[in-house]
């Protein structure tokens, strides 16, 4: 599998965890995000290369800064540790 494959699967597999962790199904989510459902289905399944504009808005409408899904993305790729005090490692 090439890097940004890894790339977007990580990602996606970041939003599906802080989704569940919200409690929200798919259809919730893409309403607060003002995305289609079936959008954020192919974003889950790393079938999708966001825009910034559309991690924004799936970051706001799950509660987070964008920065920190991507945080969660680098940690399902080995890159980062969890974060435990909120800095950088």
């Amino acid at each position: 599998m090439e890097a940004d494959e890894k790339l977007l699967r990580a990602f996606g597999l970041a939003v599906r965890q802080a989704r569940e962790q919200k409690g929200v199904s798919q259809d919730v989510l893409a309403e607060l995000a003002g995305l289609h459902r079936t959008y954020i289905g192919s974003v889950e399944r790393g079938e999708r290369n966001l825009s910034l504009k559309n991690i924004s808005a799936v970051a706001l409408a799950l509660g987070m800064p964008g920065s920190k899904l991507l945080e969660r993305a680098e940690v399902f790729l080995g890159k980062r540790g969890p974060s435990r005090t909120g800095g950088r490692k």
